[in-house]
């Protein structure tokens, strides 16, 4: 069946069935790459994209439910296609060790906002396997001070 989706401010097209899971649609018919599958579960948020502007899981949505919605992934994050406060904070801090579920964290953490508390960071739920929880939290309250811009607005 074909379904009409927005994606990162374009309308697509995509002829699936209605119980393909969004990162799919986005990762094989689209071509957008950059959102990662990791656990499969909803568990890890490497998957997380912005479906009207929340974070969200896409490993499983299903893309029939996403027909009415504006979808982000990590390439529309700057509508300007500049990098986005928290991506220049996160190559300042060097936070990426394999980076592989670094767009997730990326999309959470822009989600919340350039002034989120110590405990909204520490609550996210992204895993990372190597590790690098303390310079993720660093870059998240850096991105927050202005020095890398002001927060654009959701795309």
């Amino acid at each position: 069946m074909a379904y009409t989706i927005n994606v990162n401010g374009k309308s697509y097209n995509v002829d699936v069935p209605g119980d393909t899971p969004l990162l799919w649609v986005l990762r094989d018919v689209l071509g957008l790459t950059g959102t990662k599958y990791g656990c499969g579960i909803e568990v890890c948020n490497a998957c997380n994209v912005w479906i009207d502007g929340s974070a969200e899981k896409c490993c499983k949505l299903p893309v029939k439910e996403v027909t009415q919605v504006k979808i982000t992934t990590i390439e529309g994050l700057s509508a300007d296609g500049q990098s986005h406060p928290i991506q220049k904070a996160w190559i300042a801090e060097q936070v990426p060790q394999c980076g592989y579920c670094q767009s997730g964290m990326i999309m959470r953490a822009a989600a919340m906002g350039s002034k989120p508390t110590d405990a909204a960071i520490d609550s996210m739920p992204n895993i990372c396997v190597c590790g690098t929880y303390n310079r993720i939290k660093k870059a998240i309250k850096r991105a927050g001070t202005g020095e890398f811009g002001a927060y654009p607005p959701k795309p």
